[in-house]
Formats: C-alpha cells, structure tokens, sequence
C-alpha cells in the first residue's frame, strides 16, 4: 500500500493573502485524497542533523533567527516566514526522510509527502521561490548516507528547475537529477549544457506554451537514462504547476499528461526494482492541483506495488 505522509503543521506556514503558496494548497491536496486507501503516517519533524545534511549551519541559524513572533518575515522576495513556518518546513524534511526510511525498509513500495511549504527551490545557504530547506535533497542525502544506498534518481516535472536540488547533488557522483521545466522561467537555470560534475544531471528545457506531447517525449527519453543509472531509490519533484490554466507559468499540459509522466517514473522504477518516493512541490491552481495530485498517487498505487 502506498503511505502518505503530512502533519498539520503544514497549515500553520501562513503566507500574506495574496501570495501564491498558501494553506489552500495544501487543503486542496489532503481532501482530493481524502477517500483513497492508503497508509496514513504523521511526518515527525526533522532534527538539525537532517536538515544540515544539505544546508549551511549558518542559513538554519537566519531562519531561527528570522521566524517572527507574529506576522511575517521575508527570507527573500517570494519566501515568506510566519510563527509556523520553521515547524511546518522540519516537518516537511522529517516527512521526506521518514518516507524514504519506510520505503528502504520494504514496508512500501512508493510514498507521497503532502506537506508545505516546497523545497526544490532552496539551496545551501538561501531560501528561494517559496521553499525554506530542501526536502527532497535532504531526503536524497539520506538515503546514500544512511541506507547503504549508492544510486539515487531525484526526478522533477515542475513547471519550474528544481534549482536547489541541482545545486546539492552537482558534485554527487551518486545522484542523478532530471528536470523538465519551462525556460527560460524562474529561476533562470536549468539550461540542457547544466549537466553536473560528472554528467549526471540532465535538464530538458520546455518554451512556453509547449503542450503535453513534447514533455512525454521528454520523459521518455528521461525514463530510458533513469534505467541506464539503475537507481536503487527513486524521488520525483511533483510539481502540478505546468497545467494549461496554473497562473504562474506558461506551459499548456493537461490533466492526462501528469498521470501518464507518472506512469512513467513507476514504471521505469520498477525495471530498476527501486521505490518511489513522491514529493509535493508546486501547482497554484487549486481545482487542477487536487485533480492532478490524487491522479498521480492512484498511478502510485497502481504501478508501485
């Protein structure tokens, strides 16, 4: 059975009225999987340790630092900090590395995180485009540093480059990352010559307004590279944001395309016999981000099993 990890702390992460990252989403997400049979798990909240397996002590110590007693604060232009936050984000890494352990452990074949705010975005040492740590990074340097584990594939079909993921597994030689990503968009990386310290990294740049048929070809071609590495543990950056009518982008994919890249990753995971640990990143629309978000946990259950 699949295992779905959250933690109401995810609703305390309150963003300003009118920013894009808010509670809603994650509302949206736990009632469109509010009927399906899965194994439902509390996500504990990470520890340091965790968390600095891919962030620098000194950017932990700004967020602490910036966490406000009441209202917000800024960590940079998009990325917000209520009294929450800091709570919401640890419980977001402890739910990625509890999946991960859970999965490694054989007692599921695939996990999904639905927790908030995203990682994919933040790097080392700054927060980015909504996201405070790197969950899935974290997640990733887990796995290798204490599963015995030697090959990862942390895989990524946001509608934006995973940029902090990128960053943290460039001189990896264990990790694989793939991207499909409209570009140029925020934030500005994620070009096809970004290949990694030892090419392991392979970004697939979408232009705006490309359709779903250009994106499977993408992954087609992502999926027979993800065979080639053999991974023993798969991650995938579930992003629902690259949807025909999300707000904050511009390319033209419908509900159909996001279950069949799904299918996919599953299906290319399991000619590697790795687990899947899926992890929600964006999507800002909030009927298409249940729709598509509990399509892609039923091709969990179904294919991963």
């Amino acid at each position: 059975m699949t295992l779905l990890y959250t933690h109401p702390s995810g609703f305390r992460h309150v963003t300003p009225p009118s920013h894009p990252e808010q509670v809603t989403r994650l509302d949206a997400v736990i009632n469109a999987l509010a009927d399906l049979e899965l194994d439902r798990r509390e996500a504990p909240e990470a520890e340091d340790e965790e968390i600095l397996r891919c962030h620098l002590p000194a950017y932990l110590s700004t967020v602490r630092r910036k966490t406000p007693a009441e209202g917000w604060t800024m960590l940079d232009p998009d990325t917000y900090l209520s009294p929450g936050s800091l709570t919401a984000a640890r419980h977001a890494v402890g739910g990625v590395c509890a999946a991960v352990d859970a999965v490694l452990a054989g007692e599921a074949k695939s996990a999904f995180v639905a927790m908030r705010p995203p990682g994919h975005h933040a790097e080392r040492a700054r927060a980015m485009g909504f996201c405070i740590f790197n969950s899935i990074a974290i997640g990733a340097q887990r796995a290798l540093d204490m599963h015995g584990v030697d090959r990862v594939a942390v895989l990524d079909f946001d509608v934006h480059h995973g940029n902090g993921t990128q960053e943290m597994l460039w001189n990896e030689p264990r990790g694989f990352f793939a991207s499909t990503h409209q570009f140029p968009l925020y934030p500005g990386t994620g070009a096809a010559n970004e290949r990694g310290e030892f090419g392991q990294i392979m970004n697939m740049p979408l232009h705006a307004g490309t359709d779903g048929a250009p994106a499977l070809g993408a992954w087609q071609e992502i999926c027979g590279k993800v065979r080639q590495w053999q991974p023993q543990l798969v991650l995938v950056s579930a992003g629902f944001d690259a949807h025909a009518v999300d707000p904050l982008a511009s390319l033209l994919w419908q509900d159909d395309d996001f279950t069949e890249i799904t299918r996919m990753i599953c299906d290319t995971a399991a000619t590697c016999s790795a687990p899947v640990v899926s992890v929600l990143e964006g999507g800002y629309d909030l009927g298409v981000l249940g729709r598509t978000a509990r399509a892609h946990v039923e091709v969990l259950r179904e294919t991963v099993a």
